[in-house]
């Protein structure tokens, strides 16, 4: 196979006429703000406290919070490895960015499809997590019947007003997220402190003894409990747009991690204790937060919970549809994709054709297993678990190309080389116990659909870098 090339504009020649340039992305338009709302809204931190880390309690029981706390280690780990880059490169393609300056134009081709296909599944899971919770609201107050029709119905809905919100302007998708992420987290606190303040168990035993705790608890909920922080580096893909990106990108991310991360250890730990006392088992729940709110007579606050996890699954799948977006423009713009594509909006400056494409896809992949029989739960874990694929080889590969981009620059040390490896060894766990023991069928297949996606997106590229006849990447 040949090498992989890398697009370069024709026109900068000495013509009299140059040629018109094409539309691109808004320079220095995104402050600080923007891209803590970006990194919020794909992490999503209200729906993870109300659909992820419940899932993991289940699994892991009283370990969940060291468990938790081990996840965030690792995520701490992987932030230092692509803030070498972030510090130091701003470009819309994000990861795939990265992995190229550190391994060359293949890895990084490789990289950036593996990065799109876990925003487009981290879109496509997001929206029917969204209407999942809406159901649960459409039919309590409605009593209409919880169909896939329904559940098909609005997930489409979730995404037509991701991709209206994206399609229009960056600064809106920020104000959205922002506002829905500060809100629904808001609420979601409220009912842990109202329900601590009135009694609940500070101090828990099980839970600080690690009782029942052993390596299979830990390793039951540890891919679970990795999905939590998936898409926490997205703000890199707005290197292009952002004002003074090599500062403000990397604080974003780090400003978020590390306090939510917090969050999570603080609420799983609270979560367990009073599950045991109201003798809940809150993995086996629609809305455990609700149940919680009701428990203690406050119905409302239990709806705006289910409200505001809803919400906040919508401000996840607008998240993913901009970053992903923006990895597929980069791809467009390197000329390994469809060269209009790589074109921004006349009067938008936003990736509009590449929000277009990942949206039809978020909506059709759901709707299609919808129709087939698959339930709307079953389809989130399917589609979630390819976006969390995507996400760890991703990750694999920018911590992997860390030493090989420090030792070019002359900047090579043993700490960065032993945080690398680190990484990178913890990461093949993840991985590792994503397909063994081998799950049962159809989820023992989506490591397959992944490595055939990405390979697709590779050929694809590889075409297109034949057709564009522009110089080899070094």
């Amino acid at each position: 196979m040949e090498p992989l090339s890398i697009h370069t504009d024709p026109g900068t020649g000495g013509d009299a006429e140059a040629a018109p340039a094409q539309p691109t992305l808004k320079r220095n338009y995104l402050s600080g703000f923007e891209n803590v709302a970006q990194t919020l809204g794909t992490m999503a931190p209200t729906g993870t406290l109300g659909v992820i880390i419940p899932l993991v309690i289940g699994k892991s029981a009283n370990a969940t919070w060291v468990l938790i706390l081990g996840v965030v280690g690792i995520y701490l780990m992987i932030l230092f490895n692509i803030n070498v880059f972030a510090t130091r490169s701003a470009s819309a393609g994000g990861l795939g960015t990265y992995a190229r300056l550190g391994l060359g134009a293949r890895a990084g081709a490789a990289t950036k499809w593996a990065y799109v296909i876990a925003l487009l599944f981290g879109a496509a899971g997001s929206a029917p997590s969204s209407a999942y919770y809406a159901c649960l609201l459409i039919t309590q107050y409605t009593g209409a019947a919880n169909t896939a029709l329904l559940g098909a119905a609005v997930t489409t809905l979730v995404v037509a007003a991701s991709w209206w919100t994206a399609h229009r302007d960056m600064k809106l998708s920020s104000d959205v997220m922002i506002v829905i992420e500060v809100t629904s987290l808001a609420v979601i606190i409220a009912i842990i402190a109202i329900a601590m303040a009135k009694g609940g168990p500070w101090v828990d035993r099980p839970q600080l003894a690690l009782q029942g705790a052993g390596p299979r608890t830990f390793s039951a909920g540890l891919v679970l409990a990795f999905i939590m922080m998936g898409g926490f580096e997205s703000a890199t893909t707005l290197g292009e747009e952002a004002k003074h990106a090599e500062r403000t990108i990397p604080r974003a991310i780090i400003g978020c991690v590390l306090p939510l991360g917090l969050l999570y250890v603080v609420m799983t730990y609270l979560l367990v204790g009073l599950g045991r006392k109201f003798g809940i088992a809150l993995d086996q729940l629609e809305a455990p937060f609700d149940t919680l709110a009701r428990a203690y007579h406050l119905p409302w606050l239990g709806t705006a919970s289910s409200a505001g996890i809803a919400l906040s699954y919508f401000a996840c799948t607008l998240g993913s549809l901009n970053a992903g977006a923006r990895a597929l423009y980069s791809l467009s713009e390197d000329g390994l994709f469809f060269p209009s594509v790589g074109r921004a909006h006349p009067v938008n400056a936003t990736p509009h054709r590449a929000i277009a494409i990942l949206s039809v896809i978020s909506i059709a992949a759901p709707a299609v297993m919808l129709f087939d029989g698959v339930s709307l739960v079953s389809c989130i874990d399917y589609l979630s678990q390819l976006a969390a694929l995507g996400f760890i080889a991703s990750y694999f590969m920018v911590c992997l190309a860390v030493p090989f981009y420090l030792s070019r620059l002359g900047r090579l040390g043993w700490p960065p080389v032993a945080i690398s490896a680190a990484a990178l060894l913890l990461l093949a766990g993840v991985m590792v116990q994503s397909v063994y023991p081998v799950p049962d069928a159809p989820a023992c297949y989506l490591p397959y659909a992944f490595a055939a996606l990405t390979v697709a997106g590779i050929l694809l590229s590889w075409h297109f870098s034949r057709g564009a006849g522009s110089p080899a990447a070094p």
